[in-house]
């Protein structure tokens, strides 16, 4: 059986950097990989809030009225609304308004740091009625209700599963990694001799010391990672975040810095990586038990903790009190 060499690319999207990787391949993979560039940059051209011409934008300038959409924008909505019904309403998209309030209604390089908007201009009270998005699959179309949508991080996580679906079959492995969101299929590329094959992913300290808080094996896995680290700046006189709590309409205030969840799915990883930020330090041990979810968080005073569900992934966790 002929085996091409191992194969990777590199790419910019979404806000992030894109890596695919094909180990072991059948046969050559460039057109596969080609494919998962396009998808990318086709799911980000749709369902971006930054372009008031995409596919998203225009169903949520349209509330009440049914909207023709791309069906990778219909796919993402349809993803969004399950999401929302499985956990309850933890996770809800319906978080356009606040962060444009809080002058997160453009793309932002929160790399440079000390990022600062206008004051905010939040309201007072913060009523939501439940969401009842209705569906017409064969025509593609949706109509919205009264509170737009943000499909930012869920967008991501279903072009990552889109990525690695294109790529099934290619090889004895392959991963698809974007800004920490990944998934894999197979054991991994080889490391030293005699070590045991695995895609390994490095948990980032929230805090920002320059080494992991943990190694894990996310072989046929996806894993996904809610942090306040990167996309936090100051509005006005207030601290905050991206992460928008729907019971307030405001950055939450978990008393977490980070939830890195590790599913077998990238855009449900997504989904239950935010839905347990937002349960609190109080609340996410009984939630990730009661979901059975595989996590590991690190809470405002920097003690990091694991659920039972994550414990056979882990490969390596920094000494504790770092």
């Amino acid at each position: 059986m002929t085996t091409h060499q191992d194969a990777s690319a590199r790419f910019r999207a979404m806000a992030s950097d894109v890596t695919v990787r094909v180990i072991d391949p059948l046969r050559d993979p460039s057109d596969a990989m080609a494919q998962v560039e396009a998808t990318f940059r086709d799911i980000e051209r749709v369902c971006t809030r930054f372009d008031d011409g995409s596919d998203l934008m225009r169903a949520n300038a349209q509330p009440g009225e049914w909207a023709t959409v791309d069906p990778h924008c219909f796919a993402a909505i349809e993803l969004a609304y399950a999401a929302y019904d499985r956990t309850g309403g933890a996770f809800d998209p319906r978080v356009l308004r606040t962060l444009h309030a809080l002058g997160y209604d453009r793309s932002i390089n929160f790399s440079v740091g000390d990022v600062t908007t206008a004051a905010a201009a939040l309201p007072e009270s913060w009523m939501r009625q439940p969401w009842t998005p209705e569906f017409d699959h064969a025509g593609s179309r949706v109509r919205l209700g009264s509170d737009p949508l943000d499909l930012g991080g869920i967008g991501k996580g279903y072009a990552v599963r889109c990525g690695i679906e294109a790529l099934a079959g290619l090889g004895r492995a392959a991963l698809v990694e974007a800004g920490g969101d990944l998934a894999t299929y197979g054991d991994g590329p080889a490391r030293e001799a005699g070590e045991t094959r695995a895609w390994r992913a490095a948990v980032e300290d929230p805090r920002g010391s320059e080494g992991p808080i943990a190694v894990l094996d996310v072989s046929d896995a996806a894993v996904a990672t809610s942090s306040v680290k990167l996309r936090s700046w100051r509005a006005g006189d207030r601290d905050v975040h991206h992460l928008i709590d729907p019971q307030t309409g405001r950055s939450a205030e978990s008393g977490l810095l980070s939830v890195t969840v590790v599913a077998s799915d990238p855009a449900w990883a997504e989904v239950w990586t935010k839905a347990a930020f937002l349960q609190g330090s109080r609340g996410i041990v009984p939630f990730v038990e009661r979901e059975g979810l595989a996590a590991m968080w690190v809470d405002a005073t920097g003690t990091v903790s694991s659920s039972a569900s994550l414990r056979d992934r882990i490969l390596w966790e920094a000494p504790h009190g770092r």
